[in-house]
């Protein structure tokens, strides 16, 4: 009789093939999942020298907020997104050119590096501390007490001054110093100008070898304009011209003043500007402070690693 299913053998057959061809597809399909090694992401470490593009802002103070330092234009740009601090201007060029990644050197350091043609500079200690760990193309925000940013504000740059004062009505100069300080004018008796630092007609009362006496001339109510605020003219008699400062406690932290010459402090480079860092009403006294602005004050950074720089 003749069979009209296959045999057993060749069942048999089947079965051995199907179980090999099976199993080398589940190894095949097991290999290809099994994870791989990677190679590790390199980050900053300490006495890396890597470059950053940062805007850094105010953390604390009248100032919270505003931006005050960055290394990218389109910030330098953005008045209405990125409100800049009143020294901004003091330290900042308009050039594009000026704005571009700071090279620093990640860790204490006393000196600058040179990698290539690149330089890699110190910065404040939590600055590089908040760069640690970070990878490129990567944005930290990292926020700075005032003991690991410029430290705390420094006496000597900080004077109390009154909101009134005297000024003589009668000025008296030797003729060197009076070319000095009015610089162009004729200092011949009967000659009259602008007073450069009040604002208000100053007259050349009389002149000779030894002595020309200025008047002053105000206007009772008179408002003069001096750098970052006015004052007005309270009172006038025939020795002494009362002004009073037109500053407020509202004005902390919102007025910046120029001093007619830089002044130091502390052993640190000579200052033009000032900021009203109080108002006390009662006692009729205000105070300066030309520490820069960022002393005192704790920061917050936006910081992105643009390159890791080996050499």
């Amino acid at each position: 009789m003749v069979a009209t299913g296959p045999s057993r053998i060749l069942v048999a057959v089947l079965i051995v093939v199907i179980v090999a061809v099976g199993g080398v597809g589940a190894y095949a399909v097991n290999h290809y999942l099994e994870p791989r090694p990677t190679a590790p992401i390199a980050t900053a470490q300490i006495g890396s020298n890597v470059t950053v593009n940062y805007v850094g802002y105010f953390a604390s103070g009248p100032q919270t907020g505003k931006v005050f330092d960055t290394s990218v234009y389109s910030v330098y740009q953005n008045n209405a997104s990125y409100p800049k601090s009143l020294e901004f201007a003091f330290g900042h060029s308009g050039s594009p050119s000026a704005y571009h990644p700071l090279g620093v050197h990640v860790g204490p350091a006393t000196a600058q590096y040179t990698v290539g043609n690149q330089t890699f500079s110190g910065v404040v200690t939590g600055f590089w501390r908040g760069i640690v760990g970070m990878a490129t193309n990567q944005t930290r925000f990292v926020t700075i007490p005032v003991d690991l940013a410029y430290g705390p504000l420094d006496p000597a740059c900080e004077a109390t001054e009154p909101l009134s004062f005297p000024v003589p009505v009668l000025r008296y100069y030797t003729p060197a110093n009076f070319t000095v300080s009015f610089p162009g004018t004729s200092p011949s008796g009967g000659t009259t100008f602008l007073d450069p630092n009040y604002g208000w007609t100053d007259l050349v009362f009389s002149s000779n070898a030894s002595t020309v006496t200025v008047e002053s001339l105000p206007s009772p109510g008179q408002t003069l304009h001096f750098a970052g605020w006015n004052a007005t003219v309270t009172g006038v008699n025939a020795t002494t011209i009362t002004i009073v400062n037109d500053i407020t406690p509202q004005n902390y932290g919102s007025v910046v003043g120029t001093f007619p010459s830089g002044r130091a402090c502390g052993g640190g480079p000579s200052a033009s500007h000032f900021l009203i860092a109080g108002v006390n009403v009662g006692a009729g006294t205000y105070t300066i402070n030309w520490n820069t602005e960022v002393t005192g004050q704790s920061l917050l950074f936006r910081v992105t690693l643009v390159a890791i720089v080996t050499a």
